[in-house]
């Protein structure tokens, strides 16, 4: 809780006022004893109808202050609480937000949501019962014994006794407990994660017919934590039979010390009646405090974990401000770079060096795995090379601010992802002072043009979460469009064209070729036919470039590029043999000695 402290700084008049409220509500309640003892030794033993009254309506008094002050209590405590969940979650979120890929791949998005959620919901809990009810419990527990001393010194003494080995039992249930919770909400986001998984993948779980084995496993997952939850369960309910037995105990011994008192005249029975009623409170306290060490364990185990998150810092520093100038005729330039993934043994890129002049199209292909998106991703700075170094318009990409790198640079990513609302504030993701007439000219670069038009509303069409009730291609589209409002000088198209046919690609590739000299554009794709057309295409081979030219220089010299050509076109592969020329339209249709064939 001490990293999470300082998010109480804007509650500290009212962590300090709660629990304050609750002190006056323990006075009124050690007082009510005293009265009824004073009832029962002046009025009933002089049959005083009057002193009866009176005190009486003191009971009533102080019943109707105590439940004020309770109220209040409770208000303040919950402000605190409220309060405080409200900003942690909201620095958690701002925090995962400043993460790199690296951090996030390590912590894992099904953890990060379970303590965004849940975790944060338990120390919010905790903290209201704490402010109310941890203090309380503890001064109803000392105010007893000190007032049973001011009643009887003698019996006063079982108090004494009683209380350190009650809260030693509470001492150690604690130290045994907690860390188990902590196991819990780990078995918690494992089965997040597994729900997560299976209802994302729902439908291929269907098409495999996997229903049963995807229950069983979710079966074995939610055993498991249910286990480990009753073994927590039982631990904890410990706490309520064993201190409820020495607290009896206790009891047992100070009503038979006080008996004996008030046989040799040394105690009134009214007195009795009130050490007994001390002991009644310390007995109803201790219950309550064994139901809050259990919320107070889960929520410091919970507020561990969060803290967890909190503690995590990201290994990508930006510089705080640059100038972001687009001068010089080089738009990015790798050397040497290497890269690799955090807990991998092998690199994923190795040794890569070539540049790119302003305004040209660079194609990206390999085979799976080859290293193709970490590439791109590395121009972006999703993740920082290893060892080398990358240049953005001749310096060092780690020399630019996050907001003037990320303003030059446009992804498209290999997974479309849009989000709840219309279409048009998709496309404003970039650009927030984008006009709908530039949002219609993206649109109709991407071939979404026809999309748009044919939903009701058009620009004001609602997109469900993730577009959900869009097509795969059509997401990519309109993705691909959001990038484009934002007028990027470099465009990064991480194999974000895989859903559309042939003839849309070959359209998209010819508006994206039309946008003008300025935009230096990536494409990674997997077809060979996507790519023939740029000024510089890179052969990628497990982590190492393999091939670096275009199509007519990669066909002859670059066995790995001839190998992913022939196999999407067989057909060329004896008249490239046979020493017949290989060249290409601009919409990727190969020709071959002047005759077309189609692709």
């Amino acid at each position: 809780m001490r990293t999470l402290a300082p998010f109480l700084k804007n509650y500290k008049k009212e962590s300090i006022l709660a629990p304050f409220f609750k002190f006056l509500e323990v006075v009124f309640d050690l007082l009510v004893p005293v009265v009824i003892a004073r009832i029962i030794d002046v009025g009933i033993a002089r049959d005083d109808r009057g002193f009866i009254i009176q005190n009486f309506l003191i009971l009533i008094l102080m019943a109707a202050a105590g439940l004020t002050v309770s109220i209040t209590a409770q208000y303040f405590a919950a402000k605190a609480s409220v309060g405080f969940s409200t900003e942690l979650r909201q620095a958690v979120y701002d925090h995962v937000q400043g993460l790199s890929y690296t951090e996030l791949d390590r912590l894992g998005t099904d953890t990060l949501i379970t303590r965004l959620t849940d975790d944060i919901n338990q120390v919010q809990n905790g903290l209201n019962m704490g402010l109310r009810l941890l203090l309380r419990s503890p001064f109803i527990v000392i105010g007893s014994m000190v007032m049973a001393f001011t009643i009887n010194v003698r019996c006063a003494l079982i108090f004494a006794a009683a209380i350190p080995v009650l809260f030693l039992v509470v001492f150690v249930i604690m130290y045994l407990s907690i860390p188990l919770f902590g196991r819990v909400q780990g078995k918690l986001d494992a089965v997040t994660g597994l729900t997560r998984e299976n209802l994302t993948g729902v439908r291929v779980i269907r098409a495999f017919c996997r229903e049963k084995e995807a229950v069983e496993e979710f079966d074995q997952s939610n055993l498991a934590l249910t286990k480990l939850n009753e073994f927590v369960g039982r631990l904890s309910a410990l706490l309520n039979p064993v201190t409820y037995v020495l607290i009896n105990i206790a009891t047992v011994i100070l009503i038979n010390n006080a008996g004996l008192q008030v046989s040799l005249g040394n105690m009134q029975q009214g007195e009795v009646v009130a050490l007994y009623n001390y002991m009644a409170q310390m007995i109803v306290e201790l219950i309550k405090l064994a139901s809050l060490i259990i919320t107070l364990n889960k929520s410091a185990a919970c507020a561990g974990r969060v803290a967890d998150i909190l503690k995590v810092d990201s290994t990508m520093e930006f510089a705080g401000s640059s100038s972001g100038d687009s001068t010089g005729s080089r738009s990015v330039e790798f050397q040497n770079v290497t890269f690799s993934y955090q807990g991998t043994g092998a690199p994923s890129l190795t040794d890569i060096s070539f540049s790119v002049k302003r305004g040209e199209t660079v194609g990206i292909i390999g085979g799976t795995g080859s290293g193709k998106s970490t590439l791109v991703n590395l121009i972006a700075r999703f993740y920082d090379a290893t060892s080398g170094e990358i240049l953005l318009d001749g310096e060092n990409i780690k020399n630019y601010s996050r907001r003037a790198l990320r303003d030059k640079i446009g992804v498209v990513p290999q997974r479309a992802a849009l989000f709840k609302g219309n279409i048009r504030d998709n496309m404003k993701w970039g650009r927030e002072d984008a006009t709908d007439e530039e949002i219609w000219s993206a649109l109709t670069t991407a071939q979404a043009r026809e999309i748009v038009e044919g939903k009701p509303g058009q620009l004001d069409f609602a997109l469900e979460q993730n577009g959900k009730n869009l097509s795969g291609g059509q997401r990519q589209r309109l993705t691909i469009a959001r990038a484009l409002v934002k007028n990027p000088e470099i465009l990064i198209l991480d194999d974000s064209a895989s859903a559309l046919d042939f003839a849309t690609d070959a359209a998209l590739r010819k508006a994206l070729a039309g946008l003008g000299g300025q935009v230096t554009t990536f494409l990674v794709s997997q077809r060979a036919a996507s790519i023939r057309q740029a000024d510089q295409i890179l052969v990628l081979d497990d982590g190492a470039l393999c091939g670096l030219g275009t199509h007519d220089t990669l066909i002859r010299s670059c066995s790995t590029y001839r190998e992913i050509y022939f196999s999407q076109f067989p057909e060329e592969r004896n008249r490239y043999e046979n020493g017949e020329k290989i060249s290409g339209r601009q919409d990727g249709t190969p020709v071959i000695s002047g005759k077309e064939v189609l692709s």
